[in-house]
């Protein structure tokens, strides 16, 4: 008998259970005047959303905003072949067409994914480190709501109970960034599960040490407002006034 694996259906039930703003602020609005106008998250330029062959069969069912991902260079070429039997690249039309009910999983996490302790225990939420010094969010998170953190975590602990190949990524990912951050001597901010924040400081073999989102550090142009006005000015964008409550890109 073939042992069954995540389905369609089971990603019609995660996006009704998740689907929490990120924050209430547009954060996407930070980071488009230095994007050429786009969202980080929302541009194949920056971040290729990987899905699952379910997920993407759904969301062909659901709309048509969504399509095949076509690699144009050497590094997409890569990612794309690097992916499993079970996982496919796509892309969409942009943030301009964006249905937020009908966002891939990815979407809907992003910058962050599952952090798994050396054990294998599903602890909290960091980020996708590549992305420091494109996405806002990651310099600012203690925007972060809680009950985007909650469903979060409620529903990568659904993807793990069905596909244990997920679980393994992301465990491998978790371990990769123990090496790099221990290498450069970076702490490893940790959003926990069960609230607060917490850091894990290089060589402390994987402690959690509570701290505050004033002890994360900040990157490229978020250092300061200064720094990202700078860098908006040099990138021919425009400057949007203060986020306001509303609709989040990520």
């Amino acid at each position: 008998m073939t042992k069954r694996r995540i389905a369609p259906q089971d990603f019609a039930s995660l996006y009704s259970q998740y689907n929490a703003n990120l924050a209430f602020v547009d954060c996407g609005r930070k980071c488009a005047p230095l994007n050429g106008g786009q969202p980080v998250c929302c541009s194949t330029e920056n971040a290729i959303p990987v899905v699952d062959k379910a997920e993407y069969k759904l969301l062909k069912s659901r709309t048509d905003l969504w399509f095949d991902y076509k690699p144009n260079d050497a590094v997409s070429r890569r990612i794309v072949d690097e992916l499993n039997d079970h996982a496919c690249a796509v892309e969409c039309k942009g943030a301009a067409f964006c249905e937020r009910d009908n966002r891939t999983i990815a979407c809907r996490s992003f910058p962050f994914y599952p952090y798994l302790d050396k054990a294998g225990k599903f602890i909290g939420l960091t980020y996708y480190w590549d992305f420091e010094d494109r996405c806002w969010i990651i310099s600012n998170m203690q925007v972060v709501e809680r009950k985007f953190v909650e469903e979060m975590v409620a529903a990568f602990e659904r993807i793990f109970k069905l596909d244990p190949e997920e679980y393994d990524t992301m465990k491998s990912h978790s371990a990769n960034m123990r090496r790099v951050f221990s290498r450069k001597k970076k702490i490893i901010p940790v959003i926990h599960r069960d609230g607060g924040y917490f850091k894990i400081k290089p060589g402390d073999k994987g402690k959690l040490t509570a701290c505050t989102p004033d002890d994360f550090k900040k990157f490229g142009p978020y250092k300061s407002e200064a720094a990202y006005i700078k860098a908006v000015k040099a990138a021919g964008g425009k400057l949007e006034p203060a986020p306001k409550k509303g609709y989040l890109a990520a």
